[in-house]
């Protein structure tokens, strides 16, 4: 009786590979990355936008002021076109190992660099650029809202900037539980609708303006070291606008795939109207607002347009329903990363308690962050540039050579390797000056202000 009550057991060992995988599967179909793979092509197309275009758009005429016109547009365009280049990479890469999808910034580093090194090179970076980009979002998005306030009540009582960004954050805390990327497509279709209509705002208010009388497009650093430090930091600002890679593998991944029509095809279509939008966010803010108010223009150009004060009311508030979006854009993978760790790696159960309580503590995290350090983005134009270029100019390329090995010294090679110098370049030389910055400006920081 012993032994036959010990054998009945052993057909049931038999389908326990079976029921890891199905475990593997019901968990992936619960993740936020992997949860749904139904959508389409013009889905990644505003997802995108929603992602690169943020509100430091407005501080591109400011950039331009420290760049001037040749080396600002230089820069302006090569940015472009490299940033493309390297999303292009990714793309390509996302299921360049046959069978299997790298649905993840990570799973990619992991396949060019091994399990653990790529870990360590990649998530780190993503998590300063993704929870780096939500705390500055919660900033700018209370700074909008009370930019509305004392414009459209000036009489009224001054109210602080802590209070606008928990009102800032409160429909977050509802947002924040939207379990995946497609469930948040009409949040990120409005801000990606709202990004370009403030970004139109901007330089076609500008351009109602005309050119100031008086207007001058020299350096207006009182030193020579003044001047290559106010470059060296807009070259930072100029990395931060294109930093939109951090999710694109991530989008990609909700994408539908089959041998006929993979998934890069309708992603690259995505890509490339997004792209035509950035640059018809970018290059006319950045030109028009310089052109019409040169050096004195303000780091954010909607202060420096100032009336109609309805116009630039509308325009802070098309920038608070942006920055509401681009916040779930960025947030959804490092949801993905923490929900992963928990269920994989600690064994939670998956279920909407575990997720409810890890999204609500993000949030509160990141809103919290912001009320303490009102003054993050200055921050993270020194931390963020240890990130941004990486993740976004040159890190593509390093794992294009690693996965795709192109022949040496062939046209592919060279453009790859260019692309690294000038990426680590801009990892080096951008943090100097947002470290520059933080020093002149650290007198004016203030905690809970």
């Amino acid at each position: 009786m012993d032994t036959q009550a010990q054998a009945e057991p052993k057909p049931e060992e038999v389908p326990s590979n079976e029921t890891e995988e199905e475990r593997k599967k019901k968990i992936d179909d619960w993740l936020p990355i992997t949860g749904s793979r139904n959508a389409k092509w013009w889905y990644a197309a505003f997802h995108n936008v929603t992602a690169m275009v943020g509100a430091g758009v407005l501080s591109l005429p400011y950039a331009m002021s420290h760049l001037g016109w040749g080396p600002g547009t230089v820069i302006l365009v090569l940015s472009w076109v490299i940033t493309l280049y390297t999303l292009w990479q990714m793309v390509e890469m996302h299921e360049m190992i046959p069978g299997k999808r790298l649905d993840r910034y990570h799973e990619l580093g992991q396949a060019a660099f091994g399990e653990k090194l790529g870990l360590y090179i990649v998530v780190p970076q993503q998590l300063i650029c993704e929870v780096g980009v939500d705390i500055v979002y919660m900033v700018t998005g209370g700074k909008s809202l009370q930019k509305i306030y004392n414009l459209a009540c000036g009489d009224c009582k001054n109210i602080k900037l802590t209070y606008f960004i928990m009102i800032f954050a409160s429909p977050h805390f509802i947002l924040a539980h939207c379990p995946n990327f497609n469930s948040i497509s009409v949040v990120s279709l409005a801000a990606a609708v709202m990004s370009l209509s403030y970004s139109t705002i901007a330089w076609g208010a500008a351009a109602d303006k005309g050119r100031q009388p008086g207007v001058s497009y020299a350096s207006v650093a009182s030193t020579p070291t003044g001047g290559v430090f106010n470059f060296l930091g807009a070259l930072g600002e100029v990395a931060f606008a294109y930093a939109g890679h951090n999710v694109v593998l991530e989008i990609q991944a909700t994408i539908p795939s089959s041998p006929e029509r993979p998934s890069k095809v309708p992603m690259w279509r995505g890509v490339v109207v997004a792209y035509i939008v950035v640059a018809l966010c970018y290059f006319p803010v950045a030109l028009v607002g310089y052109y019409i108010f040169g050096n004195k223009v303000e780091d954010n150009i909607m202060l420096s347009l100032e009336k109609p004060v309805w116009l630039v009311i509308v325009a802070n508030a098309f920038v608070v329903i942006h920055v509401i979006g681009s916040y779930q854009l960025f947030a959804m993978p490092v949801f993905d990363m923490m929900e992963s760790t928990l269920v994989k790696k600690l064994n939670f159960k998956p279920s909407f308690k575990l997720r409810f309580i890890t999204r609500t503590v993000y949030v509160a995290l990141t809103m919290f962050i912001g009320i303490t350090f009102p003054f993050f983005g200055a921050l993270l134009s020194f931390f963020g540039g240890f990130a941004f270029a990486p993740t976004t100019y040159f890190l593509p390329c390093i794992i294009w050579l690693a996965i795709v090995k192109p022949k040496k010294f062939s046209l592919s090679w060279f453009i790859n390797w260019i692309c690294i110098i000038l990426g680590v370049m801009l990892m080096i030389l951008g943090p100097i000056g947002g470290l520059r910055n933080i020093i002149v400006h650290a007198k004016d920081f203030k905690f809970y202000n």
